[in-house]
């Protein structure tokens, strides 16, 4: 297994499409070359912003291999692989082995409640199945099945899994991630946050970064956030990150990667619609992210 350390903001990057819902690869590969060149520190296709939950097995097979020939070794690619059963998760991560991503991320299975023990035999089989660095991801509201911190601290001691992104909002989560994966013996565990908001704050606890889906929004200002921190200019980082909070409040007018698509097409890139029938901002809505986005652009954010 190559070694690799799992740092740094990596966008949750969307899949743009057309009006007709097919995929628009000439876009994708635009904001491929836009997430980096504004110094993001990987790509995650296939994610909850790009609408993995909702593409089709072919589709996502294209959308990874796109987006790694389109990064070109610049920056990791992380795939997300998560299926609902153990069986897809395991053939869709050979998948992303072959097509050469870097990392696998893997949401746990949903609509179907799972048992923690079920749940940590699923990562153990799919980590089997594999040679490559795997992400836990842990996002209860949308999956209605929560990692806990003792069934972590188990599966960091399998050697590919190391780390864990957290979208769970619980900044106390997040906390017991840190301290169950400590315990790992074969490597460093690492932890992401997986809510934009929280991500200076899982630094200063020991964790490495986030994959923050208002980087597709404002790649530079994100990607600040830990290279500030890195730097030693805390405070700063601080700022950077508070600065993100007007267009998070927009987030009240829809789903949260409708409400970030529809911010990036509003900065003039065509990626298109979401995929119905999580497509739809209504008027009040609109105008709250054309005003967020006019007083962040006076900023100078980006």
């Amino acid at each position: 297994m190559k070694p690799i350390e799992l740092k740094g903001i990596i966008p949750p990057i969307v899949t743009p499409m057309h009006e007709d819902e097919s995929i628009h690869f000439d876009e994708l590969r635009r904001q491929v070359d836009r997430m980096i060149e504004n110094g993001v520190h990987g790509l995650f296709p296939c994610g909850t912003n790009g609408e993995g939950y909702i593409l089709t097995a072919k589709e996502k097979q294209e959308v990874l291999e796109c987006v790694i020939d389109q990064a070109k070794g610049r920056v990791p690619v992380y795939a997300g692989t998560g299926c609902i059963s153990t069986r897809e998760t395991v053939e869709l991560s050979r998948l992303a082995q072959r097509a050469g991503a870097d990392v696998l991320s893997i949401i746990t299975p949903w609509f179907g409640a799972a048992g923690q023990d079920e749940l940590y035999t699923h990562y153990k089989t799919v980590a089997a199945a594999v040679d490559m660095p795997i992400v836990l991801y842990n996002i209860p509201a949308r999956t209605g099945n929560a990692l806990a911190p003792a069934t972590v601290e188990r599966l960091a001691q399998i050697e590919n899994i190391v780390g864990i992104k957290d979208s769970s909002g619980n900044f106390a989560n997040i906390l017991d991630y840190i301290k169950a994966g400590a315990s790992k013996t074969n490597g460093k565990f690492y932890v992401l946050s997986g809510n934009d908001q929280l991500i200076v704050w899982t630094l200063l606890a020991g964790g490495t970064g986030g994959i923050a889906g208002c980087a597709n929004v404002y790649p530079k200002t994100l990607a600040s956030i830990y290279d500030l921190f890195m730097e030693g200019r805390v405070e700063e980082a601080k700022k950077a990150n508070a600065s993100i909070q007007s267009f998070r409040a927009c987030f009240q007018y829809g789903n949260p990667n409708t409400i970030v698509k529809t911010a990036v097409n509003l900065l003039g890139y065509n990626v298109g619609p979401c995929r119905a029938p999580f497509h739809q901002v209504p008027p009040e809505g609109i105008e709250a992210i054309k005003k967020v986005l006019a007083e962040n652009a006076a900023k100078g954010m980006k």
